[in-house]
């Protein structure tokens, strides 16, 4: 197989979990906390208790540690099995630091912090602070800003992880 068909087939499997490892995979209660600071706490209600409890940088930073976790898990069993089936071997260091690559990056947009996060930092200096702030007309600019963000790193990764891939 080809170096630029095994780089596609990674990065369509690892472009796969993501969605389901981000949607799917992600609790309710990560995806609301990760966010969380002490000076912009969050509160959670629990769907099924509607029990209230208020969250700070601490949980926060679990909560999106968490969700970064089995984001990259879901990103390593789906590309690993993938691979597998179409007869892609991965260098194990390769994936680590793809895999590493995938979870740093992630942790990074999705520990928004309002005013503090990178993605908000990054839309403001790049003149993209209304997009980011859009929340009309069916859209939300800052989940489009995210996902942008998480496509052009797995990019990235996919090319590492094609780093000294053989087939068999």
């Amino acid at each position: 197989m080809l170096r630029p068909a095994v780089f596609a087939a990674l990065l369509g499997l690892t472009r796969a979990a993501s969605a389901v490892g981000d949607f799917w995979v992600q609790n309710d209660f990560c995806a609301r906390v990760k966010g969380a600071s002490d000076e912009a706490p969050v509160t959670y209600e629990d769907p099924r208790t509607k029990e209230k409890t208020t969250h700070g940088t601490t949980d926060g930073r679990r909560a999106c540690l968490h969700h970064c976790l089995t984001y990259t898990a879901t990103q390593a069993i789906v590309a690993g099995l993938g691979a597998r089936a179409l007869g892609i071997q991965v260098h194990p260091g390769a994936a680590a630091a793809a895999l590493a690559l995938s979870f740093g990056t992630h942790y990074i947009a999705d520990r928004r912090v309002p005013g503090k996060g990178v993605l908000e930092k990054l839309a403001t200096k790049t003149g993209k602070e209304s997009l980011y702030r859009l929340a009309d007309f069916g859209m939300n600019g800052a989940f489009h800003l995210d996902s942008t963000w998480h496509h052009g790193w797995e990019t990235i990764a996919a090319l590492i992880a094609t780093t000294k891939a053989s087939t068999r």
